[in-house]
C-alpha cells in the first residue's frame, strides 16, 4: 500500500467563470500556457511525481479534456474519466459519483492546481495516521490567497474559509488523501462541497494533516495564469542550462 501511489481524482468540472471570456468555448484546463494546455503539464507533473493512474472528474465541455488527453498513454498514465452528468454534483458529489474508478485509497486535487510536492510522502502520512482523510497544508502568511486553517503540533485546529481569524497562517495547499469510506455517508447522487466534507472529518477527529513546503500555483485568475506561465519558463531555462 506505501510502495505503489494511489491514483488522483481531479476536479475538472467547474465553469471557470471567473475567467470568462476566455473559458466560454474552452474548460479551464484547457488553457493555454507556453503552447500547451494546462492539463498537459499538470499531468506531466503526476507522472514525475510517482502517479501512475488520474481519474478526471469533469462536467463542464469535459468531451474537449476527454479529446484532448485521451486515454494518458502519451504522458504515460491510465486516465479514465468520471461525468457529473446532466447536473453539477459540486466537489464532493463529483468525487462520491467517481468511487468506482478509484478503490479505497486515493489523492484529490483542483483542476486547476500545479502542486509540486513529496506525493509519496503525504501518502505515508495519510496511511500511518489510520484517519479517513488527510489535508494538506501551507504556511501561507496571506501572500498567495487569504489563510484560513489554524495549525499547531502536526494538526488543524481549525479550518474556515468565511469566519477566518488571526490565528490562521496556514491555508489548504490543495492536495487530499482520502479513504473510500469518507464519502460513504453521502448518496451517490447527491450534490456537495468537498469542504463539508472536511469539515465533518475535522469534527470526527479523522482528518489528519500534512504540512508541504514549495508553494502552490494556481490558473484559477488570469494573474495566476501569467505567474505559473513565468515559472514554467523559469523551470525550462534552468533545465537547459
Amino acid at each position: 500500500m506505501k510502495d505503489i501511489l494511489f491514483p488522483v481524482a481531479i476536479l475538472a468540472g467547474g465553469l471557470a467563470t471567473r475567467l470568462r471570456p476566455l473559458t466560454e468555448k474552452i474548460p479551464k484546463a484547457l488553457i493555454e500556457l507556453n503552447g500547451e494546455p494546462f492539463v498537459d503539464h499538470q499531468l506531466r507533473l503526476l507522472r514525475r511525481s510517482g502517479i501512475k493512474h488520474v481519474v478526471l472528474c469533469v462536467a463542464y465541455l469535459g468531451k474537449e479534456i476527454e479529446k484532448v488527453v485521451g486515454d494518458g498513454s502519451r504522458f504515460g498514465l491510465i486516465v479514465e474519466y468520471s461525468y457529473d452528468g446532466d447536473e453539477l454534483r459540486g466537489t464532493g458529489g463529483a468525487i462520491r459519483r467517481a468511487l468506482p474508478k478509484l478503490g479505497d485509497g486515493f489523492f484529490v486535487m483542483y483542476g486547476d492546481s500545479y502542486l509540486e510536492c513529496d506525493f509519496a510522502a503525504v501518502q505515508s502520512s495519510f496511511v500511518n495516521s489510520g484517519k479517513n482523510g488527510l489535508m494538506t497544508v501551507y504556511r501561507n502568511e496571506g501572500r498567495w490567497d487569504r489563510s484560513n486553517i489554524e495549525f499547531a503540533n502536526s494538526g488543524i485546529l481549525a479550518y474556515d474559509k468565511v469566519n477566518r481569524t488571526p490565528a490562521m497562517k496556514h491555508i489548504d495547499y490543495g492536495l487530499s488523501v482520502f479513504r473510500r469510506a469518507a464519502f460513504l455517508s453521502f448518496l451517490d447522487n447527491e450534490s456537495f462541497d468537498i469542504v463539508r466534507l472536511y469539515k465533518t472529518l475535522l469534527s470526527e477527529n479523522q482528518l489528519a494533516a500534512y504540512e508541504v513546503t514549495n508553494r502552490f500555483y494556481e490558473i484559477g485568475s488570469n494573474e495566476g495564469i501569467m505567474e505559473l506561465a513565468d515559472y514554467l519558463k523559469t523551470q525550462e531555462k534552468e533545465k537547459a542550462q
